[in-house]
């Protein structure tokens, strides 16, 4: 391939490598220039552009995209359609993400053109998630990489998602005086969750003295009617003979592992009775917060059995976050007050329910005032010097709107990928050391500052270990406040969605405040606005 600046006249069949505009019409990167092009592009004033020329062999982006995408074995996947060079990949079921870096990297060291990204290893998913994703860099690449791509895929595995299999689980917890019976509901509540989001189902559950014997008794009993038993301890385990290994034992079972290099989760042991895991679940399992039990029961739930080189190879990134409800010994909180907390705004969607007549929803008037600079003036009057404005579509109407107002803005070129990217975006600007980041969407007349300062306030009484939520008749609504706990979740989001899985998932107390009714108006449609009193941005062009 051939790359560079190219005289009009001489451009035909060269595919260009960015956007020309010819009069009121748009030439795309990656066209094929045609002779009805050059005569309009000559006629536009235009004399050179900036394209490639294909050599003999050579692939267009999108068809070595796709062709890489075809040799990867399609079980459990689903391919998007090839677009300037990308295919990205998605799963089809919930399930666990598999990929080996042997392969992946061989993919990628083939040549600089051809690059595929993906999840790390063994990553639960769910259907829709994103997994992976394959990218050209230039216009075109040379064949004989595409070839070598191709057939190492099909020889090799690089990734795939295995489903989850659902299990008849059954809890074994056990009893000593100092354990409250709330705790051990609260266990079989979370524990019910794991497995649902998995598949499978909590069965049974039973509670035992902890001993030797009544849990080794409760083992043996249960492993015909279940085909997972997980032992929930009222101590933790100390040593390979303690109460719960030696249980599996004397229920005629093998321990494969006690203890695993991940914390919170190092005090887990692995064993099994027959064909019937046995997981002796660690204590940091009572919270819903991810931690070692997660890796290791995603593993069994997906059909796999840890070996000894799998449980002892986690330590790199086996460092997971502290939990709220046991001790912090490596880092003192710090002090907070209302103005340690930053606002982040979000404001670069594209509107497009607004419909291709009805203009920028943020841009709508109420009371002669922009909606988004209305929200913007909340968000300064409960964290002045303390607002960042997530830009991307109309961002230059947008940033106009807010003008002479002392916020930092953040662009977002990638905000047509969804909330995602528009989160990550504003935690670029708060910074990894902020207490907190309040998320305010831009679209929601009735929210005031002296809303955002009661949800402030609650945050900083809290000690910024609990993620705030506002409520509309209990119902949850926005804006949130994340703690620092959850920004290194955030900087994982992809794709249209919010924090609602982060929230779900970061095993933080969540405060809900109740704000009303304003918590839940956002708006969306041209008629939404009308109905709260706002008039649509052509009206006000005149």
């Amino acid at each position: 391939m051939r790359f560079g600046p190219i005289k009009v006249a001489e451009a035909e069949g060269a595919m260009l490598a960015h956007a020309v505009k010819v009069g009121d019409a748009r030439l795309p990167k990656g066209h094929r220039v045609t002779s009805a092009d050059i005569v309009a592009l000559t006629a536009s004033g235009v004399v050179e552009v900036v394209a490639a020329r294909l050599d003999a062999g050579d692939l267009p982006e999108d068809e070595a995209a796709t062709r890489i995408a075809a040799a990867v074995a399609p079980d459990h996947l689903r391919f998007s359609r090839a677009a300037t060079g990308r295919v990205n990949v998605y799963s089809e079921v919930a399930g666990l993400f598999v990929a080996s870096r042997e392969i992946v990297d061989r993919l990628n060291r083939l040549d600089p053109s051809i690059t595929f990204a993906c999840l790390d290893d063994h990553m639960p998913v769910q259907p829709g998630d994103m997994v992976a994703t394959i990218k050209i860099i230039p216009l075109a690449v040379a064949g004989a990489f595409v070839e070598q791509a191709e057939r190492l895929l099909r020889d090799h595995r690089a990734f795939e998602v295995k489903p989850f299999a659902p299990r008849r689980a059954a809890l074994i917890a056990t009893e000593l005086p100092n354990l409250k019976s709330q705790v051990m509901d609260k266990t079989h509540a979370i524990l019910a969750a794991r497995l649902r989001q998995a598949g499978s189902e909590l069965f049974t559950e039973r509670r035992v003295a902890h001993r030797e014997d009544a849990v080794g008794a409760a083992i043996a009993e249960m492993r015909s009617t279940h085909d997972l038993l997980i032992v929930f301890g009222a101590s933790a385990v100390a040593d390979p003979e303690d109460v719960i290994p030696a249980a599996i034992r004397r229920a005629g079972g093998v321990v494969d592992h006690v203890g695993m290099p991940v914390d919170p989760g190092n005090l887990l042991v692995l064993g099994r009775v027959g064909e019937t895991p046995v997981i002796g679940a660690p204590g940091c399992a009572r919270s819903p917060r991810e931690n070692g039990f997660d890796w290791i029961l995603d593993r069994i739930l997906a059909g796999e059995w840890p070996s000894f080189d799998d449980i002892t190879g986690l330590g790199v990134g086996g460092l997971l976050s502290e939990i709220p409800t046991r001790p912090q010994p490596r880092e003192h909180a710090t002090e907070l007050s209302s103005g340690s907390v930053s606002v982040v705004v979000l404001a670069a969607g594209r509107a497009s329910r607004m419909g291709a007549d009805g203009g920028h929803k943020l841009l709508a008037t109420f009371d002669g005032v922009p909606l988004v600079r209305r929200s913007v003036e909340a968000a300064l009057k409960a964290a002045p010097g303390k607002v960042s404005v997530v830009t991307g579509h109309r961002e230059a109407d947008i940033r106009y709107a807010l003008q002479g107002l002392p916020v930092t803005f953040v662009s977002n070129p990638d905000y047509i990928s969804g909330m995602a990217s528009s989160l990550t975006a504003g935690l670029s600007a708060v910074g990894a050391r902020a207490p907190g980041m309040l998320v305010m969407l831009a679209d929601m007349p009735g929210i005031t500052g002296d809303d955002l300062r009661r949800l402030i306030e609650r945050f900083v009484a809290e000690g910024g270990r609990s993620i705030i939520r506002a409520t509309a008749g209990g119902q949850r609504g926005n804006p949130v406040i994340l703690p620092r706990q959850t920004f290194s979740a955030i900087k994982q989001l992809v794709g249209d969605v919010g924090a609602r899985h982060i929230i779900e998932k970061s095993g933080l107390p969540v405060i809900d405040v109740e704000l009303g009714a304003a918590a839940r108006l956002d708006l969306d449609t041209p008629e939404q606005i009308v109905a709260a009193g706002g008039i649509l941005e052509e009206q006000t062009r005149g």
